[in-house]
This record gives C-alpha cells, sequence and structure tokens, in this order.
C-alpha cells in the first residue's frame, strides 16, 4: 500500500508540475496544420511485451516508407516503469509526441492539460469508422484526449466441458439471472466434490463486475463531475451476494480465492478448470483457452435483459493520445490515424492490443484471427451495449485495489457487507477529493 501510495504522490506531482510547464509554453505547430515536408523526428512510447514491440515496431516502418521525412522513434517499457517514466518526462518538459494512454490515467494527464484534444487533429485522423460508444471512452468533457486502441466487454465465461461432464446444460443467457448463477454454480459444485466449484469468486479487481450491478439499475460509479454516487445498498448486495457464493461453498473458500487471484490469469479457477463460471474481458477468452486447455465459451452478463439499461459497455484496453506539448501535432496525429484506420497496419497488429475499435479494420482482419478471437469479436459485434461509464476521476485509480481489499475483509469475516459498501464509498471519495 506504501509503495502505491509513493507512486501515486509522486505522479501528483509531476502532474501538476507539467500544469504549469504547459501553461508557461506554446506548442511548436498547429495540430489542423498542413503535413510538413520538412524532416520530422517523432517520439512514441508504449507499454508491453516482447510480441508487441516486434508488431509495433513493423508497423512503424510501414508509416516510414509512406512518409520518409518522418523518422518514428520508439520508447518501450513494461507497465511498472511505464508510469513512473512517463510522468517525469512530462514534468521536464520531454514528453513523447505520441504515448499509449490507459483507462485509469487519461482524466489525470487530461485535466492537467498535458494531452492534446484529438478534436483539433481532425484533418489528419480519421475517426468515421469508430462507434460513438467507443470514441466516448476517451472522452473528458466533451473533448477527445485518446482513441481507443482496442476495446473489450465484460463477460461470463462458462467452462462447457465441465458442464458437460456433470450433465448439466449451458444456460440460455439472453434470460438468466444472477440467482441463476448461484442455482447452477451449486449444481456444479455437488457434483465437483470440492474439487471443482461453480463459480469463480468475484469482488477481487472486479470494480467492472460492480459498476455492471449498477448499471443494470440506472445507477453508477460516478457523476459526471467524478463523484461517487453508488447507493450504498447496491454495493451492500454486491458483497452479500459474493459472501453467500463462498459460504454455501458455490465458489471456493476464502483463502483459495484470495490466493488464485493473486497469482494472475493462469493459476484463476477458470484456467485450471476448478470453476465452471467466471467473470472475464471477453478478450481473455483466448489465454484462458490455452492455460487450461478446455472448450470455453462467453456468455452474456446475467440480468441484461431484465435491466432497465445494458449493464454491458466497451471498455478501451488502451488509448492512443498526443502530448499538447508536441512541436510536430499534424504529424503525430497522421502517425496516430495510420495506426488505427490502416488494413495492412493492423493485419500486422492483429488482437495483441485488443478487438480493434474501429469497426472497419475489425471486420478487415476477421479472417486472420484464431477461433477465440474470432468469438471475442463476434461477442463485441452482437451483444447490446450502453453509453460508457464516466472516465475513471482523477484520483481513482486505485478503486480496484480498495475494492479488492474490502472482498477480502467480507469473505473472512472481518466486515460486513453493508459495513464494506459504507466505507468503500468514503474512501474512494477520499481519493478522489484528494486529487483536486
Amino acid at each position: 500500500m506504501l509503495r502505491g501510495l509513493r507512486r501515486r504522490t509522486a505522479l501528483t506531482v509531476l502532474l501538476s508540475l507539467t500544469a504549469s510547464l504547459l501553461a508557461a509554453c506554446g506548442s511548436g505547430s498547429e495540430a489542423g496544420g498542413e503535413l510538413t515536408a520538412e524532416p520530422v523526428t517523432l517520439r512514441f512510447t508504449w507499454w508491453g511485451a516482447d510480441d508487441r514491440h516486434k508488431r509495433t515496431q513493423q508497423v512503424i516502418e510501414m508509416f516510414q516508407k509512406k512518409h520518409p521525412n518522418i523518422t518514428v522513434k520508439g520508447e518501450f517499457k513494461e507497465w511498472n516503469g511505464y508510469w513512473d517514466s512517463l510522468a517525469t518526462t512530462m514534468a521536464a518538459n520531454d514528453a513523447p509526441d505520441i504515448m499509449q494512454m490507459d483507462e485509469q490515467y487519461i482524466a489525470s494527464y487530461a485535466e492537467r492539460g498535458a494531452l492534446l484534444d484529438l478534436n483539433e487533429a481532425k484533418k489528419h485522423l480519421d475517426t468515421a469508422d469508430f462507434d460513438q460508444k467507443a470514441l466516448a471512452t476517451g472522452a473528458v468533457d466533451g473533448k477527445q484526449y485518446g482513441l481507443p486502441v482496442g476495446l473489450a466487454m465484460y463477460s461470463m465465461v462458462v467452462n462447457t466441458d465441465l458442464l458437460a461432464k456433470y450433465g448439466i446444460p449451458v444456460p440460455d443467457d439472453t434470460k438468466w439471472t444472477w440467482d441463476d448463477v448461484r442455482s447452477i454454480g451449486e449444481q456444479v459444485s455437488k457434483a465437483g466434490g470440492g474439487q471443482v466449484f461453480g463459480v469463480q469468486s468475484p469482488g477481487i479487481n472486479d470494480t467492472a463486475g460492480l459498476s455492471i450491478r449498477a448499471r443494470q439499475q440506472g445507477k453508477a460509479l460516478f457523476d459526471a463531475e467524478g463523484k461517487v454516487v453508488l447507493p450504498p445498498e447496491i454495493a451492500t448486495k454486491y458483497w452479500t451476494y459474493i459472501q453467500d457464493l463462498a459460504k454455501a461453498g458455490i465458489a471456493a473458500p476464502p483463502s483459495v480465492t484470495v490466493e488464485k487471484a493473486s497469482a494472475g490469469l493462469n493459476q484463476s479457477a477458470t484456467a485450471t478448470n476448478t470453476a465452471a463460471f467466471g467473470l472475464w474481458w471477453n478478450t481473455q477468452l483466448t489465454a484462458l483457452t490455452a492455460a487450461s486447455g478446455a472448450k470455453l465459451k462467453l456468455l452474456r452478463l446475467p440480468e441484461e435483459s431484465q435491466a432497465k439499461s445494458p449493464g454491458a459497455y466497451y471498455k478501451p484496453s488502451m488509448f492512443w493520445s498526443i502530448s499538447s506539448r508536441s512541436e510536430h501535432p499534424a504529424e503525430a496525429a497522421a502517425f496516430v490515424s495510420f495506426l488505427a484506420n490502416d488494413e495492412e497496419a493492423a493485419k500486422v497488429l492483429l488482437t495483441e492490443r485488443g478487438v480493434p475499435a474501429n469497426v472497419k479494420i475489425r471486420a478487415a482482419i476477421a479472417g486472420q484471427l484464431k477461433e477465440t478471437d474470432k468469438a471475442a469479436k463476434e461477442y463485441l459485434d452482437t451483444v447490446p451495449v450502453s453509453d460508457p461509464p464516466r472516465i475513471t476521476p482523477n484520483g481513482a485509480s486505485t478503486t480496484d485495489a480498495i475494492l479488492k481489499r474490502h472482498t477480502e475483509d467480507v469473505l473472512f469475516g472481518r466486515t460486513t457487507p453493508e459495513a464494506a459498501a459504507a466505507s468503500f464509498i468514503k474512501e474512494v471519495q477520499s481519493e478522489v477529493d484528494a486529487a483536486k
């Protein structure tokens, strides 16, 4: 916790300094101006593993062949070091021109003036093939600070091999409810004899799950101003449900749940074939299938047909953002447009950064996708969604950690669902207030 606090404090201080630097200096050229014929060097930074680096470098070379006067220098890091490095370069007035941005941090950078409003670069950045609900995920106060790269949607992943083994039919996901999940999960747990459980316990790194519950009832975690508006009774019901799953043996014992959650995707109950149902992002299907060796299927979220509005929404895997201090914003926008719209580039990148947010590109690469990636694409294309939730407010990037801690306290009997709900809302609001 202390390490995370130091990192958040450093980020806040550095971004505050960035704001003063930005106020003192203007950009070197106009985002809506003409592309120059003079030599230009752009710096482009991202996080990721080796496969992402190799694919991205290939696309950079493709862009440079089409724009021989523009050189793009790649700067990549692992996730853990990426944000400290980005904040430091921002504060030193040495920000990269183009950056890979995450939903948790985009508001922090945008609200301090560090990012370019991409609407200013429409002359060079084509967004015609993006769904408006997808574009809205990168908007803050009506300004487009991030272009979504890939999209994901929350889903229920079911192990159809386990259901077949126990003679349990796959539920009709156009009608089912959270009570149905509990009931079917109970059947699986009884048949599994303590070795296989019905449901992988939610609540660990599961802010999306709580958000879905609120959205299905016409409510939200945050309002347009970033204030926590989650009704306590919804959070109470959420933790009561999780507690009941564990007490009834439908989910694994708390110690097992926490251990598996801390070990990562490959050790999860879904990946180890020790739970029949689990909440996951649809784009994680490929990794889960590879780890489990089982037949897995994406199901729609429970209770969507009875909800006031769909709880499901588009979640960006990440964004492309441009520094407001870039001396070459027009050229930076042209590069982002190439990343987002070029079909040949898309055939190199495929779904490495998620199922493409660009609808036209999504269709163009469909023939190259693995069966599990095709299933993720189909889910994205066919499941109804409503408008995305308010982008994570500045200061609220720790919400997952706060949720996890309260879930563990409920599971181990250290607190009640009612107390967890009240404390969670108060803590998250305090984090948001402290960042102002």
